[in-house]
């Protein structure tokens, strides 16, 4: 059988966005092109969308802590232009190439260990702009942080790779960029009391920008980075819990590399290993780990990402003994990716009520047919 012809369409507008998607061509949007492999197989593209002509930041209200980003903009160009005044979009996914956008940032709901303070982005979204598959453009939200009209539509659209709409715009809240970050890393090969003394800080009133717990099997360490003016003063009482706690302690004020080495272990790294994202009750953060061949864990959010075999009999091995928790299969081989449900939900009242959004905004499953749960 001939391979499908895909046509690319590089709309400038958001009403042109809206006119592709009025054609009933089944879809795929793209950004980055750095998660089109996150989800179910779904249908062969008769479209690919690109959203690299919608590239503006459109307005940035630096007394507001808001700023306007077209879907197509570079995470990074935005993080720069906010940078010459102090500010940030408190977002920090994973990102090898500096190829994340706006609106793949939202269609995929990635994040990075910032979240453990600043929250994800549904938490950050103000408002969007989306087009539809009837042809209409859509808007809900506003500028204004304390306004919420609107603001379900916005936090609909985060994480649901792009099946109920093509994001065109974004308003999103920003925030202050610390002066200074310090690191301390804490050292224990014993899940057990990495636990314990993540969640001895994730329950002490220092507010951290991050707390991670990072797991190699019999090796593992717990990292908090304190911002801000008060950074050195809030390390050093990390310090001295963690050493109370039994941990090989180590400060790092050039922190960086410690982070970005952080982030990246939750991307699939070479040699074919497959990544599931679970989460989970923080108190059940051991439970986790145990389990866990490989982790890289937000202690206080409740979220993990774990390497491990691609093999469906991993996968399901996994899933049996962390029933309850939510493992969806993110970076994985194609092979594996045709074997098994990358999301694992079982029938019930939650994907009856994903199916009916889905009928009310993408009722001829025009954009990404098949990629989010249960085939929707």
């Amino acid at each position: 059988m001939a391979a499908t012809h895909v046509v690319l369409e590089r709309p400038g507008t958001a009403d042109e966005v809206a006119a592709v998607l009025a054609q009933g061509r089944v879809t795929r949007p793209v950004g980055g092109r750095t998660k089109l492999d996150w989800g179910a197989v779904g249908a062969p593209a008769e479209v690919e969308l690109s959203t690299e002509r919608l590239d503006a930041l459109v307005e940035h209200n630096e007394g507001d802590l808001t700023a306007v980003l077209q879907a197509g903009v570079k995470l990074r160009h935005a993080q720069e232009a906010f940078a010459h005044v102090g500010q940030r979009l408190a977002l920090d996914p994973p990102d090898p190439g500096d190829r994340t956008t706006i609106g793949g940032l939202i269609a995929s709901g990635d994040s990075g260990p910032l979240r453990h303070r600043y929250g994800a982005i549904r938490d950050l979204i103000l408002g969007v702009r989306v087009a539809l598959p009837d042809g209409t453009v859509a808007r809900a939200g506003s500028r204004v942080i304390k306004n919420v009209a609107g603001y379900d539509l916005a936090k609909l659209m985060c994480g649901a790779l792009g099946t109920l709409g093509v994001i065109c715009e974004a308003i999103v809240r920003l925030h202050p960029k610390p002066s200074q970050t310090i690191t301390v890393v804490g050292y224990r090969g014993d899940a057990s009391a990495l636990t314990r003394a993540a969640r001895l800080l994730a329950g002490r009133p220092l507010e951290l920008e991050a707390l991670d717990v990072r797991w190699e099997g019999e090796d593992g360490a717990v990292l908090a980075q304190a911002g801000g003016h008060a950074a050195p003063a809030t390390a050093q009482t990390v310090l001295g819990l963690l050493s109370a706690e039994g941990l090989e302690t180590e400060l790092h004020e050039d922190d960086q590399a410690v982070w970005a080495s952080q982030r990246m272990r939750q991307r699939c790294p070479e040699g074919g290993r497959a990544v599931v994202r679970v989460s989970f009750p923080p108190a059940e953060l051991e439970r986790v780990l145990n389990v866990a061949p490989s982790a890289v864990a937000r202690a206080g959010a409740g979220l993990a990402w774990l390497t491990i075999a691609p093999e469906p009999e991993a996968l399901q091995s996994l899933r049996v003994s962390l029933a309850g928790c939510a493992c969806v299969l993110l970076d994985a081989p194609m092979s594996l990716r045709r074997e098994v449900d990358p999301w694992g939900v079982q029938a019930g009242p939650e994907l009856e009520l994903m199916a009916r959004v889905k009928a009310r905004f993408d009722p001829g499953c025009v954009c990404n047919r098949g990629r989010f749960v249960g085939g929707l």
